[in-house]
């Protein structure tokens, strides 16, 4: 029989798990999140519940927040076990499991005027975002700000009820503003390059739709600080929740499970004041950007590189990928040959050493995680993790045959069959129209390279253009098992 997770449970959980080590009637809110999903939950999330441990910081509580319908569903099922969540870490020969408390309230989504209230609070000084790469409506080609998105144009001409996380902030600065209170710090914690900048671009982008004046002085005020965040957090599923009651003994209503490594990087860039988290394993640095395009490039490139030929050979899991020595090779080809080239240094790390944590991590058989979630998004995802690098490459006259063909595998999957004709669900927010160009490109290759939002100058590069070509011309004539095996001899 397992125990339900609640507050007043917690005595009988300590038993199999760990608990929150401070009394959680002692904090105090300090920081709104938007987007309280599994990843914030496994990271930033238990961060703060690390240091709440030391005894410090009880005012740096977490508040959640929500713009979409979906929010909702996850709310009340937090809500039902006041705010608390299990995070279980998994590796091969170990598994641990702890609930967190630090968040201690999750305002409702839609209801606007109690979310701006709250951001309009002295007491808050961050505002976070986990809202994933696709929330931060930027154009995929130009990577920039686009404010002629139909939601922040909404916003801008609704901005006491606005819809998106952008607007709610931006509603709430205004009000700080009249009301002579120190601006916030926003923090994003999603993994995008230069991901302050971006979440700049977005809040001050908007602010210029309402009032240049605004824009002005959010630029000149409020800080936005860059940061690098890794923890591999799949989805929770049935199946979790199962593990979870068979091997602790709890029943939670949304657990997460996670690997125990995690990683932040932050610019030490907030003037309303920050949490001590350097105290708990958070490194405060002057410049992110090189940790940035390292995991980017490396483990999120990786990740791509991977998940497209396992899903279309029916791998279910990512460990199940890497134990596939066609596929381990060709992530460890294409990282040592195209990608770990053209990064740049970064301080104190080899990354030759980082490629390897990754392919262990990756490797990793217990935390279940899947293809499908790795090959998420695309669309999103594509124009920050591989095309960067096979554009760096051009520029320096240098091979992109195998990101060419982690691009072509990209295409050959969103054509929405794997190869044995099992059908892949939508897993991209334009799906529809990536399916369309994707059957288009079987016998024209060009034609999903015509996608130029997505590509950008990168289309139109000759020898981007035939590698390309060639490589998805092999997948649909050979299959993505040969394929890979010509790549790996050197045979395209």
């Amino acid at each position: 029989m397992s125990t339900k997770l609640s507050a007043k449970t917690l005595d009988a959980i300590s038993v199999t798990a760990s608990v929150p080590g401070y009394r959680r009637d002692d904090l105090r809110a300090g920081i709104v999140h938007f987007g309280i999903g599994n990843f914030h939950r496994a990271h930033q999330a238990v961060y703060l519940d690390d240091l709440f441990a030391t005894g410090s910081d009880h005012d740096w509580a977490l508040v959640g927040a929500g713009v979409r319908d979906a929010d909702e569903a996850m709310r009340q099922k937090l809500m039902e076990q006041d705010w608390l969540t299990t995070v279980v870490e998994r590796e091969a020969d170990t598994s641990s499991a702890r609930v967190t408390g630090a968040m201690i309230d999750y305002l409702k989504p839609g209801e606007c005027a109690a979310i701006i209230e709250r951001l309009t609070d002295p007491a808050i000084r961050i505002v976070s975002l986990t809202i994933t790469e696709g929330g931060y409506f930027i154009d995929p080609a130009s990577q920039e700000f686009d404010p002629t998105h139909p939601e922040i144009a909404y916003d801008a001409a609704h901005i006491e009820a606005p819809r998106t996380a952008f607007g709610l902030i931006l509603a709430g600065l205004l009000h700080r503003r009249q009301a002579g209170i120190v601006p916030f710090t926003v923090m994003s914690c999603d993994n995008i390059p230069g991901n302050g900048h971006v979440t700049q671009n977005a809040v001050v982008g908007m602010a210029r739709l309402i009032d240049p004046v605004l824009a002005e002085w959010v630029n000149a005020n409020v800080a936005f600080p860059n940061g690098m965040v890794d923890r591999i957090t799949p989805a929770t599923s049935e199946r979790e929740k199962a593990l979870l009651a068979e091997n602790f003994g709890i029943d939670d209503n949304w657990p997460v499970f996670c690997e125990s490594f995690k990683q932040w990087v932050l610019e030490d860039n907030f003037p309303a004041g920050r949490p001590a988290l350097e105290k708990v394993g958070v490194q405060f640095v002057s410049d992110v950007a090189p940790y940035e395009h390292m995991k980017i490039r490396i483990l999120n490139g990786g990740h791509a590189t991977i998940a497209y030929p396992a899903a279309l050979m029916d791998i279910h899991f990512v460990h199940e990928a890497m134990e596939n020595q066609l596929v381990a090779n060709f992530l460890a080809t294409v990282e040592n040959d195209e990608i770990i080239p053209v990064v740049p240094p970064v301080p104190d790390t080899d990354l030759n050493q980082y490629l390897a944590l990754c392919q262990r991590r990756f490797a990793n058989p217990t935390i279940g995680d899947t293809t499908r979630r790795i090959a998420l998004d695309g669309s999103n995802r594509q124009p920050k993790f591989i095309i960067p690098s096979a554009l760096d490459r051009v520029k320096a006259n240098q091979s992109v045959t195998g990101l060419a063909l982690v691009s072509a595998l990209w295409c050959r999957y969103c054509f929405g069959t794997t190869e044995s004709g099992a059908v892949i669900e939508p897993n991209d927010p334009s799906w529809d129209r990536l399916t369309t160009q994707a059957r288009r490109a079987k016998n024209d290759p060009v034609a999903w390279l015509a996608m130029t939002d997505i590509y950008g100058e990168l289309a139109h590069d000759v020898f981007f253009v035939s590698a390309f070509s060639d490589a998805l011309s092999a997948l649909w004539a050979d299959g993505a098992e040969k394929t890979l095996q010509r790549y790996l001899e050197g045979n395209m």
